[in-house]
Order: structure tokens, then C-alpha cells, then sequence
């Protein structure tokens, strides 16, 4: 057994002093077992033991037991279960406080045996979470328990956790549940379970907490073809800020104005998405998931992309005359709107015809009065008494439809001057008879000529 004895008189506060035992390799369960003795005449501590189980060679982090004053001697043990390949070291330390007194540590025995009155930890699983989440450590025990130990997962450059819940199967096992709340990044790293009893304490092996980040996409989708309620995206999300395997793909689209939006899975790199509104802007970005609760990234940068128009669905419906006159016609038809349209750029002309001089004369002028609750228009310059065939056209950038032509005839009106040079007269004894040519306008049906 290993001896050390510190006299701390004639000491500063904080001076050290180290006992090192040889490297173990435990390949079953054993036990460490130590006497110590901390004293000092005045009552007051000479310093703290503290003891430290280094594994690997690694960093020799926080102490797994510690005591600043015994009156007498006493015994502890040591229920490591770091197992083969990996090996560890038992460093005892002494830390001295100024007051005089001595620190002994004496009888240190490895025994072939488990501790008796400290359980023994079996192997800790390593845990993997996405960042977020709960990371839980399942601590299992050889040994009883009972309400005066402290239990806790012992990080090694990173925060401790507390005890979330203990269940005592029977006194020889129990598990210990650890929750590492909203890990991050900053709390992946090695963690063991730790028990302190009234006669020693047991110390499993390190775990890793890995803590991975749910992918993004670094870029936008792309555009491949775009229709009037269809865009053909190529997903584009090969290269990500986080964590793989990406196992989901989803796409995620909404209108730019509004709140309506959708999320639909995609299973290749290249995705149509269908059922949109014509000539619409929408903002499409790609959430990617990996395994875990948590998995899903937030939405990739977003593509902004407009579809195209469509046809309009039909042409105006119910042309109808709202007042005849003689140079002038005034039509009126139902109201439409974007359902009709399928684009908010289009424009609506009136298109008429008519005889005149013998001549066909074609006709059309663009009509504003689209947004109105009563939409109408008037024709003027007409000629009277003549058959005005109307029609209304409807286009936007992909189409155009007709609505039914609506013939109406204009009212008459006074007809032109019978022509001076035309009037000729015979005269006769008793009478004088007149002729003349017809006004060159008649503008109606002439019932009677005076003199």
C-alpha cells in the first residue's frame, strides 16, 4: 500500500502535493480502498484532499471526491469502472490551506473484488442529439443507493448535469437518468457518471455527448421552367451549413404577399410544384431533415419567382345596350376580375363595325373602365341609322377571348340639305314642277319634303 503524509505547519495557502498511483487497465470490476486522516490541533483545516481519476492520459478535470476535516482516521473506496482498452490514473492531492495539522493518506489497496459499500457503474453509452434537444445519459449501477448520495454527470470542459430521475429495480441495480437541456454545440464532450456515497464513490467511464447541427442549405433552389400554375425547381441543396445524413427533403413555398404557404416531401433533386395561381410571385426555399427528434434544419435561403399568366378562363359575358342614340352607342357587361383574367396585366378593347359610303368600316379603341362594379363604355362618332356590330376582346401577354358580338342599329337624325344645284323646275301655265336629288344624308327613313 501507498503512504503519504503532508505536515502542513509553516505551509502557504495553496501550496500542492501529489501521490500518483500506476496506470490500471480493469478488465473486470475491482475496487480502490484508502485510509485518510485530514487534523489539525486548532479545529481549523490544514488544507483539502482531493482526488482526481485521470483517464487516457487525458486532462485530469474536476476531483471525484474530496474532504477538508476528519478527526480520525477513516476509509473510502474507489469504484472505478473505466474498462479495458482504456486505462486510468488515481491522483491524490493535497491542497494546503495555511492552518497547521497534518493530511495522511495511507493503506491504498487495489482489491480484486467490487466495492462493498459503493456501487459499481456499468459501461456509459456515448449519446448523440441535434442541437436543441435533450441529450439523457442512462447511468446503470451494480449497488444499492439510498436518499443521502449524491448523484450527478461529471463533465470534462464542459457543464455538469444535475440528477433528472432514478429507478431502483431492486439493491443490487439501479439506473440514474442525466438531461443535458437545449444542447448546443458548446456542450458536446465527455461526461461520466458520478455517485458519492457515505463510504466512497463510484466513477464510470467517459461517454461522448455529440451534438449535431440540422442541415441548411447554403443556396437558393433554382428555376428551371415556370407556367402559369406549375414551376419546376432543381432543389439545389447540395451544399449545407449543419449536419448530415440529410434522410428529408421537403420543399417549402408561399405567396410573397398573403399568408397562404405549403410544405410538400421531395424525393429527387428536381421537383414541379403544381396547383399554383397564375401570374403570381412566390417565395419557394428547402428544409432539409436528418435523423433525430429535432432534425430539421430551418428554411434555406428562398427563391423568389413569379408564374407566368394564363389564358383568360373566357371572354365578357352579358353585352348589353345601356342607351341608343344617334351618333352614339353606350354598352355595359358583367364585371370580371383576376378569376377571369388570369393576370393582373391585361387590357379589354371594343371592337365595332358598320357600313358606310358603301364601305365596311373597322373599329377599335381600349376601354379603362375594367375595375369598375358597373362597367360601361361609349361608342362615338357613329353615323346614324346605320347597324353597329359590337364585340368585346379581352388579352393578356398569353391569350385573348371574345365575348358575343351585340348588333345595334343607331337612332335616326335630321338628314342633310336636299342639294341646291339638284333642284330643277318646269314651268307649265297654271303650274311649276319641281325635282330634286336626295339629301346626300338622310339619316333615316324621309317621311315628307315641304315647299
Amino acid at each position: 500500500g501507498s503512504f503519504m503524509l503532508v505536515n502542513t505547519s509553516g505551509r502557504f495557502a495553496g501550496q500542492k502535493a501529489h501521490l500518483l498511483l500506476p496506470h490500471l487497465k480493469e478488465n473486470d470490476t475491482h475496487c480502490i480502498d484508502f485510509h485518510y486522516y485530514v487534523s489539525s490541533k486548532s479545529g481549523s483545516s490544514p488544507g483539502t484532499l482531493n482526488i482526481y481519476v485521470k483517464v487516457n492520459d487525458g486532462p485530469i478535470g474536476n476531483p471525484v471526491w474530496n474532504t477538508s476535516l476528519t478527526a480520525t482516521w477513516n476509509r473510502a473506496e474507489l469504484a472505478i469502472s473505466t474498462f479495458w482498452p482504456n486505462f486510468y490514473q488515481v491522483v491524490f492531492e493535497v491542497v494546503t490551506s495555511g492552518h497547521p495539522g497534518y493530511v495522511a493518506i495511507d493503506e491504498v489497496k487495489v482489491l480484486g473484488h467490487p466495492c462493498t459499500k459503493t456501487p459499481h457503474f456499468l459501461r456509459l453509452q456515448s449519446v448523440e442529439v441535434n442541437a436543441g434537444q435533450f441529450a439523457t445519459f442512462q447511468c446503470t449501477a451494480n449497488g444499492g443507493t439510498d436518499s443521502g448520495d449524491r448523484l450527478w454527470l461529471q463533465g470534462i470542459y464542459v457543464r455538469d448535469a444535475p440528477l433528472k430521475d432514478i429507478k431502483v429495480f431492486n439493491f443490487r441495480r439501479f439506473v440514474a437518468l442525466f438531461s443535458v437541456v437545449n444542447a448546443t454545440k458548446r456542450d458536446a464532450g465527455n461526461y461520466r457518471c458520478m455517485i458519492r456515497t457515505e463510504g466512497g464513490v463510484g466513477v464510470s467511464n467517459y461517454a461522448e455527448l455529440i451534438v449535431k447541427e440540422p442541415p441548411v442549405p447554403i443556396a437558393p433552389p433554382q428555376l428551371s421552367s415556370v407556367g402559369a400554375t406549375y414551376l419546376w425547381i432543381q432543389l439545389n441543396a447540395n451544399s449545407i451549413n449543419g449536419d448530415g445524413p440529410i434522410i428529408q427533403r421537403e420543399v417549402e413555398y408561399r405567396t410573397s404577399s398573403g399568408s397562404w404557404y405549403d410544405i410538400q416531401p421531395v424525393d429527387s433533386t428536381s421537383y414541379k410544384i403544381g396547383h399554383l395561381d397564375p401570374d403570381t410571385e412566390y417565395e419557394i426555399s428547402v428544409l432539409l431533415t436528418r435523423p433525430g427528434e429535432g432534425g430539421t434544419g430551418s428554411p434555406g435561403p428562398a427563391l423568389k419567382t413569379r408564374t407566368k399568366c394564363a389564358d383568360p378562363m373566357r371572354g365578357p359575358r352579358k353585352l348589353e345596350v345601356v342607351e341608343i342614340k344617334s351618333r352614339q352607342i353606350t354598352i355595359c357587361w358583367e364585371p370580371f376580375g383576376y378569376n377571369v383574367t388570369r393576370c393582373h396585366r391585361y387590357n379589354l378593347t371594343v371592337h365595332y363595325r358598320y357600313q358606310a359610303g358603301g364601305q365596311e368600316q373597322v373599329r377599335e379603341e381600349v376601354s379603362w373602365d375594367t375595375e369598375s362594379s358597373h362597367p360601361q363604355h361609349t361608342i362615338t362618332n357613329l353615323s346614324p341609322y346605320t347597324n353597329v356590330s359590337i364585340k368585346l376582346v379581352l388579352m393578356n401577354p398569353e391569350g385573348r377571348k371574345e365575348s358575343q358580338e351585340l348588333v345595334v342599329q343607331t337612332d335616326e337624325d335630321v338628314p342633310s340639305a336636299v342639294p341646291l344645284e339638284s333642284i330643277q323646275g318646269s314651268t307649265f301655265e297654271e303650274k311649276i314642277f319641281l325635282q330634286w336629288r336626295e339629301p346626300a344624308q338622310t339619316y333615316g327613313v324621309i317621311t315628307l319634303y315641304e315647299v
